[in-house]
């Protein structure tokens, strides 16, 4: 069965086909327009994804064929309101001219799914959803049913690092630049403070903040510091979600775990793992941030089963697993 996926949660225009765990096409285009204020603009955002979504679905069912389609999977949450009707009204219009069924896909558990295109992970196993919206920890006990056991408290780990590489004069989204700039630097230049909130919780505000008061600190010094300060961030971020990790592998006694999202493509974060006695699960980098590929994944596990959404389904920016 050729499913096609499609995702308009934020700021990427995504879709792609998969048939089994078969990847057919994935195209995903950034929004770069948001890039000069720092941060994603809900408005602006839903406005690119009207202009662009036609063009990235044809481009991903170019070699497919649309009538080779046999079901359309698409997110309806969570994540900006105006952003996700853009993509749940185009799946809803071509589900209805194809006259083939689509399944309302949850962005957190597409997320998770991202992992079973490369991997068989035996149950249960955390998985850590990690992106500039979700620092999550989740118990899946199997496909479809999972317990949410840890979540932030404020910032997510990658609205973190968005926000400290704004203020430090770079470029938005921040994860990739503050990481190149980190190469150069040393982790242990600077004390950030690791939070340390009740049980399998996180927070990074008080790292952000951290950071901005070492900033105003510094003044003058602060150029020929940033690879020091990136460094030292980065290192931060990924103690606590490492500690957390390891602390809930322990309670629960699971030793497989499974990280996503968009901060799931961080080097350091992945070789820091490597030595935590863990079996550490990434998707392949391409598929840690939004695409398409990961809601048809998740989509073709519920059509398959003949569950499938209605019409009058509705976009829910908070939708929780």
């Amino acid at each position: 069965m050729i499913v096609l996926g499609m995702d308009t949660s934020c700021d990427d225009t995504s879709a792609g086909c998969i048939n089994g765990n078969n990847i057919l096409s994935n195209i995903v285009l950034s929004q770069v327009l948001h890039s000069e204020y720092g941060g994603v603009i809900p408005e602006l955002a839903a406005r690119d994804h009207i202009k662009q979504i036609s063009n990235i679905v044809d481009r991903a069912i170019d070699k497919v064929g649309l009538k080779n389609i046999s079901g359309i999977g698409v997110t309806f949450g969570p994540g900006l309101t105006g952003s996700l009707l853009v993509g749940l009204s185009f799946a809803k219009s071509l589900s209805y001219a194809l006259s083939i069924p689509f399944y309302g896909v949850n962005h957190i558990e597409a997320h998770i799914f991202s992992l079973f295109i490369e991997h068989e992970i035996e149950y249960p196993f955390i998985a850590l959803v990690v992106s500039g919206g979700h620092t999550e920890l989740i118990i899946v006990e199997e496909k479809g049913k999972y317990k949410c056991i840890g979540t932030t408290l404020d910032d997510a780990a990658g609205e973190a690092f968005d926000k400290v590489s704004k203020m430090l004069g770079l470029s938005y989204p921040g994860g990739q630049i503050i990481e190149e700039i980190a190469k150069s630097g040393i982790p242990t230049a600077i004390n950030f403070p690791r939070a340390d909130v009740p049980g399998y919780n996180f927070s990074f505000s008080g790292l952000k903040t951290a950071v901005l008061y070492y900033l105003k600190s510094q003044k003058s010094e602060v150029r020929s510091q940033k690879s020091n300060i990136a460094a030292s961030f980065q290192e931060a971020v990924v103690d606590s979600l490492i500690a957390k990790l390891i602390k809930a592998a322990t309670d629960f006694k699971i030793k497989r775990v499974g990280i996503v999202g968009g901060v799931a493509s961080n080097i350091r974060l992945r070789q820091k793992l490597k030595n935590t006695g863990i079996d550490a699960y990434f998707p392949n980098p391409k598929l840690c941030t939004d695409n398409g590929v990961m809601v048809a994944m998740c989509a073709n596990f519920y059509l398959d089963k003949c569950i499938f959404s209605p019409y009058n389904l509705r976009v829910s920016s908070s939708a929780s697993l």
